[in-house]
């Protein structure tokens, strides 16, 4: 969206593409390990997580804390290649990286923590782009990130709310019950509508509304139909295809950008005719 306001070259805008997906890699996968070491004893509790490597005694907690240091390292490369705002802006998550798997146990609202650690991107990804921060654009759009997350972790977690429950982990999957899926219309709605703020405040077009508006509610209405809270493998199901929605949030944004570049070219063609 930085990109769009802005105008960048389009070898810029897939330079920092580039670097925020290898980022998002790197450092989702530290947060999967923070995870998996923090909570080993749960883990080894619930039949779906039992035979990941820590759970299963197949790395030990020395060696996934060196296989930490190493990917804090990878991701502190890709960090420093941005400008000096956005490295001490990114800074910022790391307790929300730290915390969260704390959370699940003083909290039925761990998915909120998680929300606002995965969704710090959106907010550094702009910062990188402009240099700076447009709050009126980026914090309804990270808010939209929290309740999406709010979303698909709560179909996540209820793979496991019967083991969770024994246990002692608490989760929104848990929280919501069989109230679930009205829950979750609720904050889809949510979803949507502060992206389309987001995008109101950023000044986007034709192509971006109609996208988010069309193909982004019809994916998430479907999952909301589809999903059965209390099939494990409906929920694996759902929740994978939320990288679906994420494309479709991407396609919207790059499509308004293709159709804001094309009217310019027209307009800038019409401006050196001669009269």
């Amino acid at each position: 969206m930085a990109a769009f306001s802005g105008g960048i070259p389009v070898l810029d805008m897939a330079y920092m593409i580039a670097l925020f997906g290898a980022g998002a890699v790197i450092m989702r996968g530290a947060g999967c390990t923070i995870n998996d070491m923090w909570d080993v004893k749960f883990d080894r509790m619930v039949e779906r997580t039992k035979t990941r490597p820590i759970a299963s005694g197949i790395i030990s907690r020395k060696n996934a804390f060196i296989f930490l240091g190493a990917q804090l390292s990878a991701g502190l490369g890709v960090l420093v290649q941005l400008n000096p705002y956005t490295i001490f802006f990114c800074l910022g998550s790391m307790p929300f990286v730290v915390i969260y798997p704390f959370m699940k146990r003083i909290t039925y609202w761990p998915q909120f923590v998680l929300g606002l650690a995965f969704n710090w991107g959106a907010l550094a990804g702009w910062s990188a782009v402009a240099g700076g921060m447009d709050w009126s654009v980026t914090l309804p759009l990270y808010a939209a990130g929290v309740s999406w997350t709010l979303v698909y972790d709560t179909i996540y977690g209820h793979q496991d709310k019967r083991d969770d429950v024994v246990a002692g982990v608490k989760s929104t999957s848990l929280l919501f019950g069989d109230n679930t899926k009205s829950i979750l219309s609720a904050f889809s709605a949510s979803t949507i509508g502060l992206i389309c703020l987001s995008g109101y405040m950023n000044g986007q077009g034709i192509p971006f509304f109609a996208t988010v508006l069309g193909a982004g509610c019809s994916h998430l209405i479907w999952q909301l139909k589809s999903v059965n809270i209390n099939d494990p493998a409906t929920c694996w199901k759902i929740f994978k295809s939320n990288t679906w929605f994420g494309g479709i949030i991407f396609a919207a944004i790059f499509a308004d950008i293709l159709y804001q570049r094309y009217n310019s070219d027209d307009g800038d063609k019409d401006n050196t005719e001669p009269s």
